[in-house]
């Protein structure tokens, strides 16, 4: 059969969240104030800037004739499939988003959501991690999301607790040595 008589599916609802992204189920979706501001701002840079000039691209592209061996018509309903399932996506996580501002807790010594906490391991190596919601977790930045095995063993401990954190190299532990809220960028 030509290729021509048969129908891609590109997008099903099932692409709409990340495996790497996914929620356990009955959590909230716990965001910092930050965070939420920047999903806020990629949707609106995709549904305000890109998808219009995209649509403008499309309709001019396809005011060629021949869309079948149109480069520019393909790719670009293409990357507008593409769009659209982000738009969809961000606003499935704006929707769901609980923004929880880790400065309004304080003076606390004990690791909850937002909380910065430096963390010393056996060779004494010092690292430091901000617990942050899913969506805006980035290991190489030292966020780390509150759903992770780490963020889990360092939840509800105060300076000094020692953490065990099991890992695929044996056990691992982590003495918490500062805790502080304060305002991610």
């Amino acid at each position: 059969m030509s290729k021509a008589f048969t129908r891609e599916h590109d997008s099903t609802d099932d692409e709409d969240t990340l495996p790497t992204l996914q929620l356990p189920p009955g959590v909230k979706n716990y965001i910092t104030p930050s965070g939420h501001q920047r999903l806020q701002e990629e949707l609106d840079h995709l549904w305000k800037v890109e998808r219009p000039a995209l649509v403008k691209t499309i309709t001019w592209a396809a005011s060629n004739g021949d869309r079948s061996e149109n480069g520019d018509y393909i790719y670009g309903k293409k990357r507008l499939r593409e769009i659209d399932r982000r738009v969809r996506f961000l606003r499935k996580r704006l929707e769901l988003a609980e923004v929880v501002d880790p400065a309004q807790r304080g003076e606390c010594d004990q690791v909850f959501f937002g909380a910065t906490v430096t963390v010393c391991d056996a060779n004494s190596c010092e690292s430091t991690y901000s617990i942050v919601g899913v969506d805006e977790a980035d290991v190489a930045g030292g966020r780390i999301s509150w759903v992770s095995p780490l963020a889990r063993a360092l939840l509800k401990l105060r300076e000094g607790d020692v953490a065990t954190l099991h890992t695929p190299t044996g056990i691992n532990e982590l003495e918490v040595v500062g805790v502080m809220y304060c305002v991610l960028d």
